[in-house]
This record gives C-alpha cells, structure tokens and sequence, in this order.
C-alpha cells in the first residue's frame, strides 16, 4: 500500500532520506539571483515603497493572514515582473505529488501560487501565515518543486511570509540539489523588495531563454 503524506507535514528530513534531497552550500551553484540582475525603473520603485508601507501598516492590525499576504505584497511583485503577462501564465492552489517508487511513498498538497512558462515552472510560492519564519515553508516548497522538477532544467522557488524572502534553485539530476539565497527582509535599511523584483525579473529571462 502506497503511504501518502500530506505535504503540510512533509519535513526536511523525510525528503533527504526519502528523495535523496541534498543541500549544496556552494554560491557558485546559485548564481542567478546574483549576476545579471536587471534594472528596475524609479516607477517600479515608487511601488515597491508603497507596498513596504502598506504592509507596515498592516502590521498594526493582527492577524495577518496569508490571504492578506499575498494581495499587498506577492501580487504587486509578479505584476511588476510581468509573470501575469504573456508568454507567463499563472495558476493558483494547483495541488501537486513528489513519489518515491522504491519507498512506495506519495507527498501531495497545495501550491499557493504557481507560475508556469509553457509547462516548465519558473517561481513557486509557498505563501505562509505572516507570523511564521520562511523555515516554516521550505520543506513543503521544495516538496512541491520536486513534483515538477525533471532532470535538465532548474526549476526556482521563492518563499515568503510578506516581510522574508528566500529563493531556492533546484535541479533533480540523479541526485536532487537544492540551494539557497540569502534572506531578503523588508525592513532592512533600504527597500529590499528592489532585489527580490530584480531577482524575479531575471529569473523571468531565463524562463524565456529556456532555461
């Protein structure tokens, strides 16, 4: 009988000794959301600082649910990058499975937002309750790019709980790899939310370049 996990309970460890899932602490496996970032416009930047602002405000008035999350900050930044435009489509709340045929073992869930570019997934979101760490989602979101991920494209992800932001590159290869960016928090000196836009924009190009 196949054992099937909800994704939600799905932990780091179940996908390293089920999946062989690997973290790669080498910087030069990531270099994406370092190298060739674009320039964003002082128009783009001007909406960065009111979604700033409009989530500090939110923060005055618990809960912040990750509903809220979403429509003031994550929907802007893909509006910005242009994920809502063609060739980029999105699909929202697409469940998806990562099986392991040796271990009999299925992992399902919901993907809160999911962007596609001609069936190859660009960005994955795992959008969180506001009160929770980025930690909270990555087994699930890596769980999730395990389920689409094939074995000679990258596939990328982004977690955020609305202030945080984390990419993660993965590629599946006989052996599953994954890595991570460092932090982004939007309340760092600055607006931080110009790289993530950046970031997001340049992963968009390698989506279109095929990767």
């Amino acid at each position: 009988m196949v054992q099937t996990i909800q994704a939600k309970e799905i932990t780091l460890l179940d996908l390293e000794t089920r999946f062989g899932l690997e973290l790669v602490e080498d910087e030069q496996f990531f270099r994406e959301w370092q190298d060739n970032l674009p320039e964003i416009t002082n128009s783009q930047k001007q909406q960065l600082d009111r979604v700033k602002a409009s989530y500090a405000n939110l923060l005055k008035y618990p809960p912040l649910l990750e509903n809220t999350v979403k429509m003031v900050v994550l929907s802007p930044l893909l509006d910005l990058a242009d994920f809502y435009l063609s060739p980029f489509h999105v699909k929202s709340e697409k469940s998806v499975e990562v099986s392991a045929e040796d271990e009999g073992v299925r992992v399902k869930g919901q993907i809160d937002i999911l962007v596609l570019f001609e069936q190859l997934v660009v960005v994955v979101i795992e959008s969180k309750q506001a009160a929770f760490s980025v930690e909270v989602g990555k087994p699930q979101l890596l769980a999730y790019m395990l389920a689409i991920s094939n074995s000679d494209k990258p596939v990328y992800g982004l977690i955020s709980n609305g202030s945080s932001f984390i990419f993660v590159k993965l590629i599946k290869q006989e052996t599953p790899k994954y890595v991570l960016s460092r932090l982004f928090y939007i309340f760092n000196p600055g607006n931080e939310l110009y790289t993530v836009l950046s970031v997001l924009k340049r992963l968009g190009q390698l989506a279109r370049n095929g990767g």
